[in-house]
C-alpha cells in the first residue's frame, strides 16, 4: 500500500478517535469542575464523577502520547502529553520522567523502580498499618504515598534535584489554587479529592494484575535487566484484563488499557486498536483475559494484603497465574502506575 496512503489513513484514524478522546477530555474536565460549585449534592456527586473520568482518560492518553501514538511527530506528542500531565494531577515531575520509566518497563521486561516501598513499610510499621486501615475502607492510601513522593520528587529523589525550580513552582500554583478552594469552597475541594481518588483507584485497579513479577529498584541504574528483549517471556508474565470481551465499547472507559498483551506484543499499536490485536493473538472465544468479576473480586479481597509481601517464592507464576487470577486466587499489586515517574 502506497506510504501517503497509509499516513493520510493513520491521520484520518487519529483524529477521530484522538480526537473524539481529547475533546471528551476538555468537555468532561471543563464540566466536572463547573458542576463541583453546583448547590445540590446530586450534581456536586455527578459532576465529580464526569470529572474523575475526564482525569482517567486524560492519563491514558498520556500513555498513548509517550507511545507517540497520538501524532506522528514525537514533539506533538511531548507537547500534548506536557498539557495532559496537568490534568490528570502528574504536572509536579516531568511528562520526560513518565515516558522514560515507562518505556523502561517495556524495554527491560520488567517494572524499574527507585522507590522501595516494602522496605519503607517494614522500616515505618506504624505507616504500614495506618496504611492497612485506610486501605480496608477503600482509600488508596499506598498510592497517596506515591503521589506525595510525585508532588515533592526533587526533594525526595536524590537524581531529581534539577527540578527544584519547576517542582516548587508548580507546588505554589496548585497548592494556592487548592488552599483557596479549602478556604472559600470547602465542598468544592472536598469533591475535587473524591474525584482525584476515584481516578487513583482506577488506574491501580487496571494496573493490579497485567503483570506477576514484583518492582527492581534498578531506575538510575546502568544493571541490565536479564529479561531485556525476551518476547516470549514478556508475553508470558502479561495478562489482560479487559472490562468486557462481550461488550468491547465498554473498554472504552479506559482507553482499552485492559488489551495488555495486545499492548506489550506491538506498543505502537495505537488504544483503538488493541481489541483486533487481542483477536489476531487469541482469537475471539479466548481464555486469555481474566474476567471483570475476577478482578472486582481481587481487588476486594486483597485490598489490603497486596500493599506489601503480594510476591511470594510459591506465588503462581505465567500460565499458573493466568488461571489463578481467573479464578480470584491472586493478591495482585500496588503503586504500579504509569503516572509516577519513580
Amino acid at each position: 500500500m502506497n506510504k501517503s496512503i497509509i499516513k493520510n489513513r493513520f491521520a484520518m484514524e487519529s483524529l477521530l478517535f484522538n480526537g473524539s478522546a481529547c475533546f471528551y477530555v476538555i468537555v468532561s474536565y471543563s464540566m466536572g469542575i463547573y458542576g463541583l460549585f453546583s448547590q445540590s449534592i446530586a450534581l456536586n456527586i455527578l459532576f465529580a464523577i464526569i470529572l474523575a473520568h475526564g482525569m482517567i482518560i486524560a492519563a491514558y492518553l498520556v500513555h498513548e502520547c509517550g507511545h507517540n501514538l497520538v501524532f506522528r511527530k514525537m514533539q506533538h506528542n511531548t507537547y500534548l502529553g506536557k498539557y495532559l500531565i496537568w490534568v490528570c494531577g502528574a504536572s509536579y515531575g516531568t511528562y520526560e520522567d513518565i515516558r522514560y520509566k515507562h518505556f523502561r518497563h517495556h524495554i527491560d521486561n520488567d517494572d524499574v523502580v527507585w522507590f522501595d516501598y516494602e522496605g519503607f513499610f517494614r522500616k515505618y510499621p506504624t505507616v504500614l498499618k495506618i496504611t492497612q486501615f485506610l486501605e480496608w475502607l477503600y482509600i488508596p492510601a499506598h498510592e497517596l504515598i506515591m503521589h506525595f513522593i510525585m508532588a515533592f520528587t526533587s526533594f525526595i529523589i536524590p537524581e531529581r534535584r534539577n527540578q527544584r525550580v519547576r517542582n516548587i513552582s508548580v507546588l505554589i500554583l496548585r497548592g494556592s489554587l487548592f488552599i483557596f478552594l479549602l478556604i472559600y469552597y470547602p465542598r468544592v475541594a472536598f469533591f475535587y479529592i473524591l474525584s482525584y481518588l476515584i481516578m487513583m483507584t482506577v488506574l491501580r485497579f487496571m494496573d493490579s494484575i497485567q503483570h506477576d513479577y514484583s518492582y527492581n529498584l534498578t531506575l538510575f541504574s546502568k544493571e541490565k535487566s536479564p529479561r531485556k528483549g525476551n518476547s516470549d517471556w514478556e508475553q508470558e508474565h502479561t495478562f489482560s484484563n479487559p472490562i468486557s470481551i462481550k461488550f468491547p465499547f465498554l473498554n472504552w472507559l479506559t482507553l482499552n488499557f485492559g488489551y495488555h498483551n495486545a499492548h506489550h506484543a506491538d506498543m505502537m499499536i495505537p488504544w483503538y486498536k488493541l481489541p483486533q490485536k487481542h483477536r489476531q493473538l487469541f482469537g475471539d472465544n479466548s481464555i486469555n483475559h481474566v474476567p471483570f468479576f475476577a478482578q472486582l473480586k481481587i481487588f476486594h479481597k486483597q485490598r489490603v494484603n497486596r500493599i506489601i509481601d503480594n510476591h511470594q517464592e510459591d506465588s503462581p507464576m505465567g500460565y499458573d497465574y493466568l488461571m489463578a487470577a481467573r479464578k480470584a486466587d491472586v493478591s495482585g499489586g500496588n503503586a504500579a502506575s504509569f503516572l509516577t515517574s519513580f
